[in-house]
């Protein structure tokens, strides 16, 4: 009964200042998007790093492990499959959908196995977001989703240009079958920004182009297709497929006549109705590292990447998928107000009300909106909590791969979750991260310590988030502080008793690290429960 009080307190309390009547079913339903990925080319991070990332913002698995690399006899074949997205543990095969076989390569690498497969034991890493794009283009008979053009190059490539490359070769030879997809594909060199669609329904290959970021840059990609104009005579920075130009003539997406932009013949461009190449998030990241370039959101295209005035570091990165535009005209929290008495005064201030938080249901949104037209905005925040998980992989050329490249790995909202290190040399996780966490509440997959307690501080953020930052901030200092002295630690155990006790050293101290953080979690979300029960 205390929280309905609660509640009816809160909604009575906001400060709204109209009563518009807008009926439920006219309420702005938001934008069905998924992940972000950004990009720093290496001269353009803190330590040379070449760094992409990626949120898996839907409710896809949640289950992860290390696919180990693997010698085949010759003749052998590899079979490919879709909807492996919504599998619950690792052998899985609950709704997966047969769609052909390739030659298996002779050897492959091992990788680490997300819904969308990250990076590998060579340092190649990957980030994902889907673009959509003109439903004409879309053919099912094609044999590869997206994800399974990602798992095939990690287990055969060292180079992104390499899996660039390859994956060209298999869309034309075996046909691509998914709406448009971006993978943002880097190694300790450089990081490139790969764009995909169908050939539309008369042709199973698809068409595709591949942009490089230049090292001193940074890029974002966030759902909507970005690649503008083509150089192909630059083949050091430019890659496409060899019917990129004709497939947008023949289905009238491209008159020959004007410029040709990638983004305006495959995707339409159309976000919320509009023409344009960016949505809120790459505006934000772009306009967040490079301000003093004033980009304007009215524009219609923004530049694929920018020269960051500070350089970037992984943290940065990680503390940019956290954003939810506190303070700035996008906050989605800006006129959920209370009036609060000063202690020890009769004045009054007005401020965000502790029970409002960022993430709102679409519910809630509806309610409050209800009351008064536009009292939450509908913008798309970076951080969202349908986020199953996200990365922000770090690849290091001065360094042997097994300790050089670093998946820092999050379970549910990157707004609220601490990042765990998995390196390119781990070859064991955890039992709990091989179960996803989707289907039902299961204390044994790795998830749950996570979104107990990030779901049970959006109750009262405006406190809770207190305790979750100050364990956020903990983590992040940790992993900064401890991460030279596992280097040398690597180094040394190798030199003196080889390779195999290295490895087993960074299994354990990326699981010891994920234990610390789970109990840490559960012991904040028992905490959040106690507070409860006396009102918070």
């Amino acid at each position: 009964m205390k929280r309905i009080t609660t509640l009816v307190l809160f909604l009575v309390g906001i400060s709204l200042t109209s009563q518009a009547q807008t009926p439920y079913q006219e309420m702005p339903v938001l934008h069905p998007e998924s992940c972000t990925s950004i990009m720093v080319g290496k001269k353009a991070s803190t330590d040379g790093s070449v760094i992409t990332s990626h949120t898996c913002d839907s409710y896809y698995r949640t289950w992860l492990n290390i696919e180990p690399g693997r010698t085949y006899d010759k003749d052998t074949t590899l079979n490919i499959y879709q909807d492996r997205l919504h599998t619950e543990f690792t052998d899985d095969a609950t709704g997966l959908k047969f769609k052909g076989t390739i030659p298996q390569a002779h050897t492959t690498f091992s990788f680490l196995d997300t819904a969308y497969p990250c990076l590998n034991e060579k340092q190649l890493g990957m980030g994902e977001t889907t673009i959509s794009g003109r439903k004409e283009l879309v053919n099912p008979k094609g044999m590869f989703m997206i994800e399974e053009l990602a798992k095939v190059a990690l287990q055969r490539c060292t180079t992104a240009r390499q899996a660039i490359t390859l994956m060209g070769e298999l869309i034309e030879k075996y046909g691509y079958s998914d709406w448009g997809e971006c993978l943002t594909i880097a190694d300790p060199q450089e990081v490139w920004i790969f764009e995909v669609f169908g050939e539309g329904k008369e042709n199973i290959g698809g068409v595709w182009a591949a942009v490089r970021i230049p090292d001193e840059e940074v890029s974002v990609s966030a759902n909507i297709s970005r690649i503008g104009t083509l150089n192909l005579k630059d083949q050091n920075n430019y890659m496409a497929s060899k019917n990129v130009f004709d497939v947008a003539r023949k289905l009238g997406f491209w008159d020959g006549k004007e410029p040709f932009k990638f983004w305006k013949a495959y995707s339409g461009g159309n976000y919320f109705g509009e023409k344009k190449s960016f949505s809120i998030r790459e505006f934000f990241v772009l306009n967040t590292l490079a301000p003093s370039l004033k980009l304007s959101y009215e524009a219609e295209e923004l530049p694929l990447s920018v020269k960051p005035e500070k350089l970037v570091s992984p943290a940065d990165v990680s503390k940019l998928l956290r954003q939810t535009y506190e303070g700035t005209p996008w906050d989605v929290t800006q006129n959920l107000k209370v009036p609060v008495k000063q202690k020890g005064s009769e004045k009054t201030d007005t401020i965000v009300s502790p029970v409002a938080n960022p993430w709102m249901t679409r519910d809630m949104m509806a309610l409050l909106n209800s009351l008064r037209k536009d009292a939450v905005p509908n913008n798309r925040n970076i951080a969202v909590p349908q986020c199953s998980y996200s990365t922000v992989i770090q690849l290091r050329s001065w360094l042997p791969d097994a300790i050089g490249g670093i998946a820092w790995f999050a379970f549910d909202n990157p707004g609220q979750s601490p990042r765990i290190p998995i390196f390119c040399g781990v070859n064991e996780l955890p039992a709990s991260f091989g179960i996803c966490g989707q289907h039902r509440y299961r204390e044994d997959a790795a998830v749950w310590p996570y979104r107990r307690a990030n779901k049970l501080a959006t109750v009262k953020w405006g406190t809770a988030r207190k305790a979750l930052e100050k364990h956020l901030s903990y983590f992040d200092e940790k992993a900064a502080r401890e991460l030279p002295f596992v280097e040398k630690q690597y180094a040394e155990i190798q030199k003196k008793q080889g390779a195999e006790v290295a490895q087993a050293f960074l299994n354990g101290y990326s699981a010891d690290y994920a234990g610390a953080t789970q109990l840490r979690w559960q012991e904040m979300g028992d905490q959040f429960w106690h507070d409860f029960q006396k009102g918070f």
